[in-house]
């Protein structure tokens, strides 16, 4: 009798051991939420704080201020060369003051500056999830504005591509899903939370890294490539990059990055990716964006989206100096 009690007990057991085993290996485990990720991002999703919100008309080019700069106001972050010239009326701050100083703007449309439109997606990040709905990101930076400023021309790569990168059509990784990062715990309000984290990202500061880096060793990185899908068959990926894209809070899309990695995210200039990073650093993920995006990798392949002097700042605009 007590043979066939511990018999049955052993068969009742097998399906529990088996979905263990399973979940050692990996194959049945459910991906983890957070509640602090879910409260905030269900917030901002809310409060039209998504990132193809912040995504939504972020960028404007020279050409089209330049004829009417007093109705803007122009936030130059730049750390230096701002007294050597800078955009006339423009007021210089560092990224970690753009919200202090975004405080003067008195209802003007908002537009930061900086040497090549990347530091600024962090700053307009910040401003858009403060309030600042229409702020926009100066296209190229000052580097579109007057070609003394130029510091694209420099940042270009007319070199055979790096041998991290997979020729067309390219070669991206299936999406899997990955657990929420972690949050801290917080008993503030989400608003206040979302400004908590809006100034631990301008504090931790621009978040670039250099294509060679990620390049020699893309392993160490969660690669996003945020581009479309015909523009990988068109030119190819860094090899082991996933295509998360939409991203976005109400299509669940999150999920798709693994918050245990940097998350790498590269676009055709650098600028995109930029505002991505932001985005990615304000939600809790340790994330870079590619400098200069895949200008400073393919730029010769590049039929579109590539920096010049031609096309980027076509005229030399109005320098204000003191």
């Amino acid at each position: 009798m007590k043979k066939f009690v511990k018999f049955s007990l052993f068969i009742l057991l097998i399906p529990a051991l088996l979905l263990s085993s399973c979940k050692k290996y990996g194959e049945t485990v459910e991906r983890t939420t957070d509640p602090e990720f879910q409260k905030l991002t269900a917030y901002m999703a809310a409060e039209d704080m998504d990132l193809s919100d912040v995504l939504s008309g972020w960028i404007i080019a020279a050409a089209d201020i330049k004829d009417n700069l007093g109705n803007y106001y122009i936030i130059d972050i730049r750390p230096s060369g701002y007294a050597d010239g800078h955009i006339p009326g423009a007021v210089n701050c560092s990224l970690k003051a753009v919200l202090d100083t975004a405080a003067n703007a008195n209802g003007n449309p908002i537009i930061v500056v900086c040497v090549t439109g990347q530091w600024a997606g962090h700053a307009v990040v910040a401003l858009r999830l403060s309030g600042y709905s229409d702020a926009k990101v100066l296209k190229w930076g000052m580097s579109g504005w007057h070609s003394s400023k130029d510091s694209w021309t420099g940042n270009v790569d007319t070199k055979t591509p790096h041998g991290s990168w997979i020729d067309k059509p390219g070669s991206i990784v299936a999406n899997k899903e990955f657990n929420d990062p972690d949050l801290p715990a917080y008993t503030v309000s989400d608003e206040e939370f979302l400004e908590e984290r809006v100034e631990a990202m301008l504090e931790a500061g621009f978040k670039g890294t250099g294509s060679d880096v990620i390049l020699d060793k893309p392993v160490n990185y969660f690669i996003n490539n945020f581009w479309d899908d015909d523009d990988v068959k068109e030119y190819g990926n860094i090899i082991g990059a996933y295509r998360v894209k939409p991203l976005t809070i109400a299509g669940d899309q999150f999920k798709h990055i693994d918050p245990s990695k940097t998350v790498a995210t590269y676009c055709w200039t650098g600028q995109t990716s930029s505002m991505v990073t932001a985005y990615l650093t304000v939600l809790g993920y340790n994330s870079t964006s590619l400098k200069f995006g895949v200008n400073s990798n393919i730029y010769d392949n590049l039929k579109s989206h590539k920096w010049s002097a031609a096309t980027g700042c076509p005229e030399d605009l109005p320098l204000e100096t003191k």
